[in-house]
């Protein structure tokens, strides 16, 4: 084989080679997150009318958390676009249950479990933390808005969770006052049969 052939085998797999650029880079998502987070300001800070519309369906209504945050990771993957640069090392998740319960019983909008003393209670769906508080009747509460937009309530709980915070499915909400948990399942306002979901 000759110069010329090796030149000429050379200019055939240069031309051959496939080059796969990635999808997405870090920077690009980076920048589309601050450009969506800017144009929304700038949005309500100049026009009154899409300022109110913006806080009524955000913080009057139910705002869909989970669908926007699952939507954003399927397009650009994590939310946060150098969390691999932040965090070096892998976390794994320690606590993975799923609901135990000894007896179920029809309770107001929900279903009342009877489980052990300071039972750790597992989030049943994924999902981000949309409420912390009290509730009338059911005590110390945290709302999870599921990925399917069913929000799951779980009651009597004392919790270290922090409002949006993303759960895994099977990841400690909480630890139980008493002897009794309380579910609820809601889905855009209304309360769906708690028989469908355990």
């Amino acid at each position: 084989m000759d110069i010329e052939d090796y030149v000429r085998e050379f200019k055939n797999k240069k031309r051959n080679k496939v080059v796969t650029k990635p999808k997405h880079n870090k920077l690009s998502k980076f920048l589309v997150l601050i450009i969506i987070t800017l144009l929304t300001l700038i949005t309500l800070k100049s026009n009154p009318n899409i300022r109110t519309y913006f806080y009524k369906n955000v913080f009057e209504k139910n705002f869909k958390f989970a669908s926007i945050n699952k939507l954003f990771k399927d397009k650009f993957g994590k939310p946060i676009p150098f969390s691999d640069v932040i965090e070096k090392k892998e976390t794994k998740q320690v606590f993975s249950e799923k609901l135990k319960y000894n007896e179920k019983s029809k309770y107001l909008d929900g279903v009342k479990l009877k489980v052990d003393n300071n039972y750790l209670v597992p989030n049943i769906e994924n999902g981000i933390v949309v409420f912390i508080g009290k509730k009338d009747n059911y005590g110390d509460t945290v709302i999870v808005e599921g990925t399917d937009g069913v929000d799951i309530w779980y009651s009597n709980v004392k919790s270290s969770l922090k409002l949006y915070d993303y759960v895994e499915k099977g990841s400690l909400i909480g630890e139980s006052l008493s002897d009794n948990i309380y579910l609820v399942y809601k889905k855009d306002g209304k309360v769906l049969n708690y028989e469908d979901y355990i």
